[in-house]
């Protein structure tokens, strides 16, 4: 876990450095891929970190979790409440003529698209780059929103799969109470990533890493790479 420490500090600095930025932004969100990625930030960038809590109708429990990594390791953040932004796009968004099944997906992907522009305008003030926390797991079958949480410009766990992540945070020292507590994106009240997926990371870590998964988990797992293999691509030009 050294070895691997330190080769994603200096490749985050490296790609820093070559795109002329000064530093690096991350959302904090309570939760081990965030906190993980914000630790590997302020190694890279001790003087040039800025960790943005975001809550937008998020628990309380995960704005402590994040201020506790923040407080850990000395890294300054900013808290924006995005709760009346959510509530009053709400309000000026249309309800009726859509299918009803859409309207609580579309509303969650919401707030990580609230996110990503606050994250990118302080980005832009500060001539940083933006961090995400998206491991090889979520980023394999799609288990992201596009241009939301996706919008970053570097992903330094994007290679890891969720076990790598959970032994990373363990080395680095991350409290245990973020590490133990079930993933979840904090679209709604309850929400779990797995539960969502209808998969566990352990089947999506065995799949990512060694290919092996029983029939049905398989069949499972490549119907979502193939179902949201357009967020994983730059937007498709005409050929000619």
């Amino acid at each position: 876990m050294q070895q691997l420490t330190e080769k994603l500090v200096s490749w985050l600095r490296e790609q820093v450095t070559g795109a002329g930025a000064h530093g690096v932004v991350v959302g904090m969100s309570g939760g081990v891929d965030s906190s993980v990625a914000a630790v590997l930030a302020k190694r890279a960038f001790p003087d040039s970190t800025l960790g943005l809590l975001l809550p937008c109708h998020s628990s309380q429990t995960d704005i402590e979790h994040a201020y506790l990594v923040a407080n850990k390791f000395q890294i300054p953040t900013r808290l924006i409440s995005l709760d009346s932004v959510f509530d009053a796009l709400l309000r000026l968004l249309p309800s009726g003529g859509f299918d009803p099944a859409t309207k609580k997906m579309a509303e969650a992907n919401l707030k990580p698209r609230l996110r990503m522009a606050t994250l990118y305008y302080f980005a832009n003030r500060l001539r940083y780059l933006v961090i995400g926390g998206g491991n090889k797991c979520e980023l394999g079958v799609g288990y992201f929103t596009k241009y939301g949480d996706a919008g970053v410009d570097l992903l330094p766990l994007g290679n890891l799969v969720k076990s790598q992540v959970w032994e990373l945070a363990h080395y680095l020292d991350i409290p245990r109470e973020i590490i133990d507590k079930p993933p979840s994106a904090g679209l709604w009240e309850g929400q779990t990533d797995e539960q969502e997926m209808g998969l566990t990371y352990e089947q999506l870590d065995r799949y990512f890493t060694t290919g092996e998964a029983s029939q049905e988990i398989r069949k499972r797992i490549e119907e979502k790479i193939a179902l949201n293999a357009h967020k994983r691509a730059t937007p498709p030009v005409p050929p000619f």
